[in-house]
């Protein structure tokens, strides 16, 4: 006799509401791109989830020139996780976009918090040197549950030949 198949935590999820699974256009603009959220397995539980984005760019809105950055973003999930490939799908439309590094990481974080109410996220954007300055800009909603580990975020402050 064979076993029935349970069914999946995200079974009730409407796959063709998601970006997952199938062929997505590119957005072309932060503002067009769409972040899914699905529902949390472990939202009784206190974690912490990173994402690392080691190869953000997006363009200065003066000089139209590239600019790039390491992007770190944690963040403790309440009732949604933020689903990944609708992350990389948000973060590569900044490739066109023009806005200074303070806009762009301030802006990320925003929207995911809007999107999946974490009980906590931060956002550290360390920008590589351009006009010989780097440039790190750090953001966060509120306080980190008591008793959660939020490891450091591991990227080396910029020190050229120093």
């Amino acid at each position: 006799m064979s076993k029935k198949p349970s069914k999946s935590k995200y079974s009730s999820l409407d796959p063709a509401a998601l970006q997952l699974g199938h062929a997505v256009e590119w957005p072309d603009a932060p503002e067009r791109a769409k972040l899914d959220r699905v529902p949390n397995p472990q939202k009784g539980t206190d974690y912490l989830v990173r994402f690392t984005v080691p190869e953000f760019t997006s363009l200065c809105p003066v000089t139209g020139q590239p600019d790039f950055a390491h992007l770190m973003i944690d963040y403790a999930p309440g009732a949604w996780l933020l689903e990944s490939k609708s992350l990389k799908l948000y973060i590569a439309s900044f490739r066109n976009h023009g806005a200074f590094h303070e806009d762009c990481t301030v802006m990320i974080g925003k929207r995911i918090a809007s999107e999946i109410k974490p009980k906590f996220l931060r956002i550290g954007g360390y920008w590589y040197p351009r006009g010989g300055i780097p440039i790190d800009v750090f953001w966060q909603t509120g306080r980190v549950p008591r008793g959660l580990w939020v490891p450091e975020q591991g990227v080396a402050p910029y020190r050229g030949r120093g």
